[in-house]
């Protein structure tokens, strides 16, 4: 691009630098990169300079040990759920116990806190991977 295709221009107290599409000659803020009227590349900066450009280190991999911990947290929320009143008794909270071992013979198994649970674990886990991936 060269100098003379920019033109400072003053708008609301600040300096716009101006560039001129090559295609229909339009004036526009240097700040774009295509033409608001034809659609055309304004600059030639992101196909001619990528080389000057550091290259950009691929992302680590995600630490597949917190990943294999996560789903043994998954499994164990699944086998020791957490149980509640049945809908026709108060409210109650009856702790975890296995699944094929209520607390007491009516109770069910809340759905919600177990919905809770579940997306809690995957999202820790998920973060935990990504937080503690291989840096290589």
């Amino acid at each position: 691009m060269a100098i003379r295709d920019m033109v400072p221009t003053f708008q609301n107290s600040s300096i716009y630098l101006m560039q001129v599409c090559p295609a229909c000659q339009r004036s526009q803020p240097q700040i774009n990169r295509f033409c608001v009227q034809c659609g055309g590349r304004l600059d030639d900066r992101a196909t001619g300079s990528s080389a000057s450009r550091s290259p950009r280190q691929a992302p680590g991999q995600l630490n597949i040990n917190v990943l294999y911990g996560m789903v043994a947290l998954l499994v164990l929320a699944l086998l020791f759920p957490p149980w509640e009143t049945p809908p026709d008794q108060q409210p109650e909270f009856l702790g975890m116990s296995f699944i094929l071992a209520p607390p007491t013979p009516e109770a069910v198994v809340s759905r919600m806190l177990l919905t809770i649970e579940l997306v809690t674990i995957a999202i820790a886990g998920m973060y935990g991977a990504f937080l503690f991936r291989s840096k290589s």
